[in-house]
């Protein structure tokens, strides 16, 4: 072989691919289940689904989660945290709705995930049960400070979270228009909640 075919040669391998730790390799195949899920829901969506979105084999995706089942929760638990981190869990103050918006903005998929797909689907409710319990208890918590202890104080805290929760959908879903004006326009429609509550006709 010649000096120039050896250099051709050289020239025409690819060049190694570099194997993921498996912290990387676990956030990707999260990242594609998280795609494959929101588009379908859970019982549409197969592990060969995954593994093509994730562009890996499926014996790649068994290393590291047990079952469909495993790996679902997985994508809800990281789409829980996230939205924890970035909302915080204790108060209902001016910066909420916008750190929601902002949340929903960064994991799209997993919003809708969390608030749309797992709310339907009778194996995983319950973790949705539990974020919808403390999203009432924080809201009547802090609704208490403005609406007398009663009936429309337990409709208010009730209403406002799922409502809160369905605008972030719906603008989610009309393509995420301009951020501010929906936080304001969403605040307007709580605190419209809020005054009703607050009547005394």
């Amino acid at each position: 072989m010649t000096t120039s075919q050896a250099g051709s040669t050289t020239q025409t391998q690819a060049a190694p691919v570099r194997r993921m730790r498996r912290a990387e390799r676990r956030e990707q195949i999260l990242d594609a289940a998280t795609r494959a899920f929101a588009r379908a829901g859970y019982a549409a969506t197969g592990l060969d689904d995954i593994a093509a979105e994730a562009e890996l084999t499926r014996a790649m995706l068994y290393r590291h989660f047990e079952s469909k089942a495993d790996l679902y929760r997985a994508v809800l638990d990281r789409a829980c945290t996230r939205l924890a981190e970035a909302t915080g869990a204790d108060d209902f103050d001016e910066h909420a709705i916008p750190a929601l918006l902002n949340a929903a903005a960064a994991d799209p998929d997993g919003f809708r995930l969390l608030f749309r797909h797992a709310a339907r689907e009778p194996d995983f409710r319950e973790l949705i049960d539990s974020i919808t319990a403390a999203s009432r208890d924080v809201a009547h918590r802090n609704l208490a400070r403005r609406i007398p202890a009663g009936p429309w104080l337990d409709w208010a805290a009730n209403l406002i979270p799922a409502f809160t929760l369905d605008a972030v959908i719906a603008w989610l879903d009309a393509g995420q228009p301009d951020a501010d004006q929906a936080a304001d326009r969403i605040a307007a429609a709580v605190h419209g909640v809020m005054a009703a509550a607050q009547s005394t006709r």
